[in-house]
């Protein structure tokens, strides 16, 4: 409704240029008081019965002529909008410089190259939604499909006979059941992101303490780093700094971050940390890992987007985690960013508002 209402004329428009029935009384109204006008100055002049019935005659016939010329101008105006109207429902302009009316109706004619305007924007709109819905629906069908074969082409072959060969069985019931908790990811990331942009994603914003918060964060992730030798580092927060945040939506876009850093660092750390400044705090994931291209920095956080497809669905990747974040971080009216050199490794930061203390 809010398109159609951005597509409709101003109607105060239309009506200066319209000649309406409403209009008709005000020409006769007219009409009378120049005929009582007329009479009043023949009155003054004393002219005969005769030469006053001549010259209403002239009169009526003369105001009659002048109201049809008028009538048909009006008339042939509005058809010409009407025309135009048709010709933008029908497409049949390319650019709305090609829409042109009279001089008297240039306030109208700014209108419609408006209206032509935000119609084709809409339209562009539309067409980019319905790409990106194609492409959505097409990567989902992909990621889904994925997991499900894997899962698939295991039972069969444990149904086949490999059930009883004890060198595999096992292998293969602990990589369906990977696949089985990588599906149950992708569901869940896909269950988070229509949920948000669907704007169904309620906040609960309120001050909490950021050092506890990423302690607590960060002890979940210490036997990941362990595993792979990596230090993982909390630097030094004032412990009593509090910043304005959906501490469980944003425990989400920090393990998101954190898994991510481990996940892509062999050697070397994964340092988290907290910047303050006077009114906002830029809180911060770095890792010394393999980097991420320069050509692909503006699209990480796209929906599906990998730098390395294989390595991240080998890794457990959904393709939906840093979607996730760019959306969480945006409903705290921040912005993720990043930087990345190759070999060296990557940055994640956003700012939070903080509790600014009376001393």
């Amino acid at each position: 409704m809010k398109q159609l209402k951005g597509w409709v004329i101003d109607l105060k428009i239309l009506k200066r240029i319209n000649l309406t029935s409403t209009e008709i009384p005000t020409y006769f109204f007219l009409f009378i008081l120049s005929v009582l006008f007329f009479l009043f100055i023949t009155f003054i002049i004393k002219l005969n019965i005769t030469q006053i019935i001549f010259l209403i005659f002239a009169f009526v016939i003369i105001f009659l002529i002048v109201n049809i010329f008028f009538i048909r101008k009006r008339n042939n105006e509005i058809q010409l909008i009407i025309n135009i109207m048709r010709g933008i429902r029908k497409n049949q302009f390319n650019t709305s410089a090609e829409i042109k009316l009279p001089g008297n109706l240039n306030e109208l004619e700014v209108e419609i190259h408006k209206m032509y305007r935000k119609i084709e924007n809409d339209i562009d709109r539309l067409k980019k939604l319905e790409k990106v819905r194609t492409e959505f629906l097409g990567n989902v069908s992909h990621e889904l499909r994925t997991p499900i074969f894997a899962i698939q082409g295991y039972i069969e072959t444990l149904l086949n006979g490999a059930i009883d060969d004890k060198k595999v069985n096992r292998t293969f019931l602990e990589k369906a059941n990977q696949h089985v908790n990588n599906l149950n990811n992708l569901l869940n990331d896909l269950i988070d992101i229509s949920m948000i942009e669907s704007k169904q994603m309620k906040m609960s914003l309120r001050y909490f303490k950021l050092t506890p918060f990423i302690e607590n964060i960060i002890s979940e992730f210490k036997e990941s780093a362990e595993k792979k030798n990596l230090e993982l580092n909390l630097l030094e927060i004032n412990p009593e700094l509090e910043v304005f945040g959906d501490k469980e939506r944003l425990k989400q876009v920090m393990i998101n971050l954190i898994t991510n850093a481990i996940k892509y660092t062999e050697k070397g750390k994964v340092e988290v940390g907290a910047e303050e400044f006077d009114k906002n705090v830029r809180v911060f994931v770095k890792d010394t890992g393999i980097g991420i291209p320069e050509k692909d920095l503006n699209r990480i956080f796209e929906r599906f987007y990998r730098v390395d497809k294989n390595r991240s669905r080998e890794m457990g990747g959904t393709g939906l985690g840093l979607a996730i974040v760019k959306h969480i971080v945006e409903a705290h009216n921040s912005k993720i960013e990043v930087k990345s050199q190759l070999g060296i490794g990557s940055e994640f930061y956003f700012f939070l508002k903080k509790l600014k203390r009376r001393i």
